[in-house]
């Protein structure tokens, strides 16, 4: 006899579902047997928590453009899973999540671990439903899949573990009300409208100074955007979420932008008089041109979304790449190349930047800007990369060069602390045959990320072997990016009683997990750390000390916060440190843009 838990684990096979991520619990026996049952396919990853499973079904989202799946017992464990989810929302990635709950007897009596799971993510999700019935199971995974994919969002099915335990049904009775639903999903071409598509083009004909800012919605329109660009004369500017879009090394592309990004895109995007963004809802006005200095082209797939971070003259609602082919015809090249040369130089100026400030010590101490500038060039072709959310995300997005062919993710708008270990480990389960590199703080990396190294030996014949899965932790003993976000943003000395964290040698815990271990605390010493770690035939944990003193630097400072910071260092345990490592990184870009310094 077929359980209904064993329909359902064969109907996620039938939806592409190969690997699920989750932890037992009693509230999914039923499952966990189907599971056990179905011989590995779908195989059950049994993660350290329920948070890091959902990061973790995100992280498959993200990288294989498939659904990603994970799975929760109910009450506490369907609790836990709700900040990945939470990840998979914001960053718009297909989840579906499959959770239990007590048996439908007990509903309503206070009984253990009863909670109202429908109002717990009915906020997450676009697609909640709890199967009350065996002959309802079919359509409700069906719609979970159909839905999640069609919204790029989250979609929870809810399962009691009585109804898990019951005869299944392969198609429901034929009677009034029975729904049946097939397997099956297409993607679809979403167009522009053409009298917007010209209205678009007169905009940026007209302009003189285009700057264009792309995110993950241009991911599959890289020669039209680069094609754009060209006719433009204009430069292109990647939110985080876009940065393997396009080759960091073409001449035109400037980088990040924000609090996290590089003054070329700083520059051109507060310079310019003509914005286009593609695919991309970067939200923070403080960073984009003021209202009125600049008109505004926008493409985006979602027609809510358009048009709400700047003011548009065309609001282009479609497919990036359908609209970018049908668009390019009716843009015009523009002769004048003096904008575009700017850009360039700029770019050239701020990679001597970024090269000098990691090339700076201080007090024997390694500067973090140097993990990331010496991986720069070592990285293999087909590297996948991800970063947890803290100061070493300002080294991930600067100073690495990402190259045709490399794959790069974090926690875009959540900024959650957490994913950037298990995004590493599902991209690794994934693509066993790729080199996979997280940069980590010891903040997250003490707040889970130690803990999914025994989910690491617990897998490693899928994860070990070369090339290897490297999980590089910058040891601080700070929570380095609040700390500077206090002294910037607060006006306050850092707060010790808060901010400082026990030093815990994670090379050392890696080595006794029976992973490699490699310790780096020497500027001299970080390249050949590099080359060992990329050489290994196991998962790495590859620790540098670094110093916590050096300042992540905005592209501008701008008046407020520059007068807070000042207040707080005024009182702040790390006063000499930080004022003279602030003023030496500083120093460096005001050198670099001395005249004679552009050495093409």
């Amino acid at each position: 006899m077929q359980q209904v838990a064993d329909y359902i684990v064969d109907r996620l096979r039938q939806w592409g579902v190969h690997r699920v991520y989750g932890y037992p619990g009693d509230g999914i026996n039923g499952l966990l047997g189907a599971f056990d049952r179905a011989d590995g396919d779908p195989q059950f990853v049994q993660t350290r928590h329920e948070e890091m499973a959902a990061f973790m079904a995100c992280g498959h989202a993200k990288f294989t453009g498939e659904v990603g799946c994970c799975v929760a017992t109910s009450g506490p464990g369907a609790v836990h899973l709700l900040n990945g989810l939470y990840d998979a929302k914001l960053d718009h990635q297909p989840v579906v999540a499959v959770v239990g709950q007590q048996k439908r007897i007990s509903q309503g009596a206070h009984y253990q671990q009863e909670i109202h799971l429908e109002n717990l993510f009915s906020d997450v999700s676009e697609f909640l439903q709890t199967c009350m019935h065996p002959g309802q199971v079919r359509h409700v995974v069906d719609r979970a899949f159909k839905t999640a994919l069609t919204t790029r969002g989250v979609a929870t099915i809810i399962v009691p573990v009585d109804l898990q335990e019951e005869q299944a049904q392969d198609a429901p009775p034929k009677t009034h009300g029975a729904v049946y639903s097939s397997v099956g999903w297409s993607r679809p071409r979403v167009l522009p409208n053409p009298q917007e598509l010209e209205k678009a083009a007169d905009v940026l004909n007209e302009g003189e100074k285009v700057a264009i800012l792309i995110g993950q919605g241009a991911a599959h329109a890289e020669p039209e955007v680069i094609e754009a660009a060209e006719l433009l004369g204009a430069g292109v500017a990647k939110a985080l979420l876009g940065r393997e879009v396009l080759d960091d090394n073409l001449p035109f592309v400037t980088g990040p932008i924000g609090l996290l990004g590089s003054q070329p895109s700083d520059d051109m995007v507060m310079n310019c008089d003509t914005l286009f963004m593609i695919g991309t809802s970067f939200p923070y006005a403080e960073w984009l041109p003021d209202e009125g200095t600049a008109r505004g082209v926008e493409i985006d797939i979602d027609g809510s979304m358009i048009g709400i971070r700047y003011p548009m003259d065309a609001h282009v609602v479609g497919d990036a790449k359908e609209s970018l082919k049908q668009l390019i015809p009716m843009l015009r090249r523009k002769e004048d190349r003096g904008w575009r040369e700017r850009i360039e130089k700029n770019v050239r100026t701020w990679n001597r930047t970024l090269e000098d400030r990691a090339g700076q010590h201080f007090e024997g101490k390694l500067n973090p800007q140097a993990v990331a500038q010496q991986l720069s060039p070592l990285l293999p072709d087909n590297a996948i990369l991800t970063a947890d959310s803290g100061s070493a995300t300002n080294w991930w997005a600067r100073h690495l060069k990402l190259r045709n062919g490399m794959r790069a993710s974090l926690s875009g708008t959540l900024a959650t602390m957490g994913p950037g270990t298990p995004y590493a480990i599902a991209a690794k389960f994934d693509y066993p045959d790729h080199p996979v590199i997280a940069f980590v703080g010891d903040g997250a990396f003490q707040m889970n990320g130690m803990n999914e190294m025994i989910t690491v030996k617990r897998y490693a014949d899928q994860l070990g072997g070369s090339p290897p899965l490297i999980f590089c932790v910058f040891n601080n003993e700070d929570l380095n990016q609040v700390t500077w976000e206090q002294r910037a943003m607060g006006g306050d000395p850092k707060f010790m009683g808060s901010q400082y964290i026990p030093d815990v040698r994670f090379s050392e815990y890696a080595e006794w997990l029976g992973l490699r271990g490699i310790y780096c605390e020497r500027a001299e010493d970080v390249e050949r750390a590099w080359r060992d770690a990329l050489a290994s035939d196991r998962p790495v944990v590859l620790e540098f000390k670094v110093d916590q003193e050096i300042p992540p630097l905005p592209p501008h400072i701008k008046m407020e916060q520059g007068k807070k910071s000042a207040k707080a260092i005024v009182s702040d345990p790390e006063k000499v440190g930080v004022a003279a490592r602030g003023f030496r990184q500083e120093l460096v870009e005001f050198f670099e843009k001395l005249p004679g310094r552009d050495r093409g």
